[in-house]
């Protein structure tokens, strides 16, 4: 599966962790940084995230900040993006099954790499559940305010 990752300046550390073992599982893997852990914003990096979600270079993301809470709020200003903030693997696996989510979010700061391998693997080995989902999911990305 051809996966991107994203972070901040906070979760690093935590992106080095996950893209290898996403390598080691046999995935390909896009790094969209950042590369040191000098301050960045994170709305830069997951709009950046969001951007190859939306146009099909990446079939699946991971966007990682402090708490995984602002950089999933900015990839999901693209119409195209249905990131989760998980903290455990049941909603990794719920986030696919009932949301089609392509992409998850974690917070560094909050989630041990352990956890976050567990909600990675939950998330890519979770098919979409379609039917009674489905009109849901069309909602997310046509929303008529």
């Amino acid at each position: 599966m051809r996966i991107a990752i994203a972070s901040d300046h906070a979760a690093i550390e935590l992106k080095a962790e996950l893209r290898d073992w996403l390598i080691e599982q046999g995935h390909e893997v896009a790094d969209l940084g950042p590369e040191t852990t000098d301050s960045v914003d994170y709305p830069d990096f997951g709009y950046k995230l969001a951007s190859v979600i939306a146009d099909g270079t990446a079939e699946r993301g991971v966007a990682l900040c402090g708490s995984g809470i602002g950089i999933s709020m900015s990839a999901n200003r693209n119409p195209a993006v249905r990131c989760a903030l998980v903290s455990e693997p049941l909603s990794a696996s719920l986030a696919r099954e009932h949301n089609d989510a392509n992409c998850i979010a974690i917070g560094a700061r909050l989630t041990g790499s352990d956890m976050a391998r567990a909600c990675l693997a939950a998330f890519l080995e979770t098919q979409f559940g379609g039917g009674r989902h489905q009109r849901r999911v069309d909602k997310l990305s046509n929303p008529e305010f």
